[in-house]
C-alpha cells in the first residue's frame, strides 16, 4: 500500500506499523511524528496501524537562536 511521508510516496506492507515504516524510511530521533495531522506520542508508535494513503509528517528538532 502507499503511504506519504514528507510529502513523499513510500510503499509499505499492509498492517505496517507506523514504527515500522519510519524505520522503513530511515527516520532517526529525535523527531516528533503526525498521522493525517494528528500528533502521535513516540509510546503509539508500535500501536498504530496505517493505512491506505495516510500521511506522515516528520518534525526534526532544529537548534538555533
Amino acid at each position: 500500500m502507499n503511504i506519504l511521508i514528507n510529502g513523499q510516496s513510500v510503499t509499505v506492507n499492509e498492517n505496517t506499523s507506523l514504527t515500522q515504516a519510519l524505520s522503513q524510511f530511515g527516520a532517526r530521533p529525535p523527531f516528533a511524528v503526525a498521522v493525517n495531522g494528528d500528533f502521535v506520542p513516540r509510546s503509539q508508535c508500535d500501536a498504530k496501524t496505517l493505512n491506505e494513503g495516510d500521511s506522515i509528517e516528520l518534525l526534526s528538532p532544529i537548534q538555533g537562536g
